[in-house]
């Protein structure tokens, strides 16, 4: 099955001494990394996403900010498609869908950030138009969240959605089992 890479928002506001730093960020990317330079190395596809904040009162990812650029972990090669994106939802007002049909993609290895926001929203998407998810849990990343004057923190909210993915969206897995032979289709070298 073609699988392709989908690497969500992982950009510098959501790094250290970025506008929106989240708990393991850095440890991440560089998960992240591994499974980038995976696919690089067998010529599969890879996908960017780049979320730009279009509200005026937008914190972090401003258009035309360090905070917005791609972060140099996971920075794109000249040759690999950038989808930028104004919402969670990576497909919504984007032409993500189109391309990965054009590429003939049917399995997506995801990582990203935020486990909670924007890969939940794309990883429940993207089961809707018929792919099949394949969550790298350590390279995606979260923050503390508060609700109901409760303090729920960043390894909890991580967890949760993961949990709510894990079988209905999804399977949820390590990079290395994601990369194990089996997952990835290796076939088109």
């Amino acid at each position: 099955m073609p699988t392709g890479l989908l690497i969500i928002d992982i950009q510098n506001d959501y790094f250290p001494g970025g506008k929106m730093e989240l708990e393991g960020s850095d440890q991440a990317a560089q998960t992240a990394r591994q499974m980038l330079d995976f696919f690089r190395a067998h010529r599969l596809p890879v996908f960017h996403i780049q979320h730009l904040a279009t509200r005026p009162s937008a914190a972090f990812f401003v258009p035309g900010t360090p905070g917005a650029e791609i972060h140099a972990e996971v920075k794109p090669l000249e040759n690999e498609i950038v989808v930028q994106k104004h919402f969670p939802n990576s497909f919504r007002e984007t032409e993500l869908l189109q391309l990965l049909q054009h590429h003939q993609v049917k399995r997506l290895a995801i990582a990203g950030m935020m486990t909670h926001m924007c890969v939940d929203a794309t990883v429940r998407a993207a089961t809707d138009h018929g792919f099949e998810c394949l969550i790298a849990h350590d390279a995606c990343a979260t923050r503390t969240l508060n609700f109901g004057g409760r303090t729920v923190p960043a390894a909890d909210v991580h967890a949760a959605f993961l949990a709510a993915l894990n079988g209905s969206y999804g399977k949820v897995l390590s990079t290395a089992e994601i990369l194990a032979k089996g997952f990835v289709d290796l076939t088109e070298e």
